[in-house]
C-alpha cells in the first residue's frame, strides 16, 4: 500500500478524510515530522528518504523541485497536486484509491493531478 506525506499547506480535512475511510493508510503531516517552515526541496527529500509520496496543494513551486529531482536522477516516490478547487470528499476518494490499488515503486518519479481523469 502507498504511503503519504502530507505537505503542511494541504487542507487537514483531506487526511483526516483519509485516516477515517481507511485508518491503514499511511499518511503523517509535514507539522507532525519537524517540516514545517522548511524548503520544498528538504520536504521532497524527506519523503524520498522514507519512500512516502507527497500530497500538496502547492502547484507553483513543489512541481518545479519534484521534477528537478527526477531530472537529477534523485528518487521522488511520487507527487500528488490536488487543486483547492476539488471538493473534499473527491479529493479523500481519489487519495484512497491510489494508496489501495497501486503496486510499489508504481508512482516513482511522476507527477500527478488529482482527480484523476
Amino acid at each position: 500500500m502507498l504511503s503519504f506525506l502530507a505537505d503542511e499547506n494541504l487542507n487537514n480535512d483531506i487526511v483526516r478524510g483519509v485516516r477515517r475511510r481507511d485508518p491503514g493508510i499511511v499518511i503523517l503531516r509535514a507539522q507532525d515530522v519537524g517540516l514545517s517552515g522548511v524548503a520544498d526541496p528538504v520536504v521532497l527529500e524527506w519523503s524520498a528518504d522514507y519512500s512516502l509520496a507527497v500530497l500538496t496543494h502547492d502547484v507553483a513551486t513543489m512541481t518545479k523541485y519534484a521534477y528537478d529531482r527526477i531530472a537529477a536522477g534523485k528518487s521522488m516516490p511520487g507527487l500528488f497536486e490536488i487543486s483547492r478547487s476539488v471538493p473534499i470528499g473527491v479529493a479523500i476518494e481519489h487519495i484512497v484509491l491510489i494508496a489501495t490499488c497501486s503496486i510499489e515503486g508504481e508512482w516513482e518519479g511522476r507527477v500527478t493531478y488529482l482527480p484523476l481523469v
